[in-house]
């Protein structure tokens, strides 16, 4: 069981110095190989959208006449 811990810390230390030598040459690209999740674009209540809101405002200073046809 010793001997299985020695060879197993043995091979970690060895990845891990390999790596570094990689690293340090720049032969790993230093962007990372999966992108980086976009955050879900948040959903607007029509009290916070300004466009909502303007319509409104322009409805109630403007309304229609329902009985007139164009």
């Amino acid at each position: 069981m010793l001997k299985f811990l020695f060879v197993l810390i043995l091979f970690a230390a060895a990845t891990y110095l390999l790596i570094r030598v990689f690293q340090k040459r720049g032969l790993m690209p230093q962007t990372p190989a999966w992108p980086k999740r976009q955050p879900p674009k948040r959903m607007i209540a029509p009290d916070d959208d300004e466009d909502f809101l303007r319509d409104l405002d322009r409805k109630k200073r403007e309304p229609e006449d329902p009985d007139s046809k164009p």
